[in-house]
C-alpha cells in the first residue's frame, strides 16, 4: 500500500487520507516487528488530524486530552519512535513535527511551510532532494541526511489575502 503524495493543500476525504496513513503506520510495523503502543498510535493520529506541524508540546497537551500522561518525555519518546520509524518527520525551520505521507519508503523529504496558516505538505522525495543529491553525487560529496524546507504562502492563504493596491 502507498500512499498518495500530500494533498495537505489540496481539497480531499482527509479522513480516508488519515486511515490510510494508519493503516501503513500499523502494517509498517507489524512488518518491521515494532510496536506501536497506544501512546505512538495517538501521537501519529494527532500529527494527522491536520496536515500541520506540530510541536512536541502541542502533542503533549493533545495527548493529555486523550488520557495520557502530561509529562514531557511522553510526548518526546512517541515523536522519537515515529521520526526514528519513518512515520513522521521533524520540520526544523518550525521546530516541529509532521507526520510522513511516504512512510515505509526510502525518501529525503522536502516540505512547503505555509508561512501564515503553518500547514506543511511533503513532497515527493525525489523532486527537489534528488536534485540535490544528483548534484553532490557530481561533486564527490556524500549525502547523510537531506531535508529541504521551502518557506511561502498556500493556495488557501494566498486566496484569502486582500489584493495589492
Amino acid at each position: 500500500m502507498t500512499l498518495p503524495q500530500s494533498k495537505a493543500f489540496a481539497r480531499h476525504n482527509h479522513k480516508k487520507c488519515c486511515g490510510d496513513a494508519l493503516a501503513m503506520a500499523d502494517s509498517l510495523a507489524q512488518g518491521a516487528g515494532i510496536r506501536l503502543t497506544p501512546v505512538r498510535r495517538k501521537a501519529l493520529e494527532i500529527l494527522l488530524q491536520e496536515h500541520q506541524a506540530l510541536g512536541a508540546y502541542e502533542v503533549l497537551d493533545r495527548l493529555a486530552e486523550s488520557g495520557f500522561a502530561r509529562q514531557p518525555p511522553v510526548a518526546y519518546r512517541a515523536l522519537e519512535f515515529l521520526v526514528e520509524h519513518g512515520l513522521a518527520h521533524r520540520v526544523q525551520q518550525l521546530n516541529a513535527f509532521a507526520a510522513c505521507m511516504s512512510p515505509g519508503q526510502s525518501h529525503a523529504p522536502a516540505f512547503l511551510i505555509c508561512s501564515m496558516c503553518k500547514m506543511v505538505a511533503e513532497l515527493p522525495g525525489e523532486t527537489l532532494c534528488g536534485e540535490v543529491e544528483s548534484a553532490a553525487q557530481t561533486m564527490g560529496f556524500e549525502i547523510e541526511k537531506t531535508s529541504i524546507e521551502v518557506v511561502g504562502v498556500c493556495p488557501s492563504c494566498r486566496d484569502r489575502a486582500p489584493a495589492a493596491p
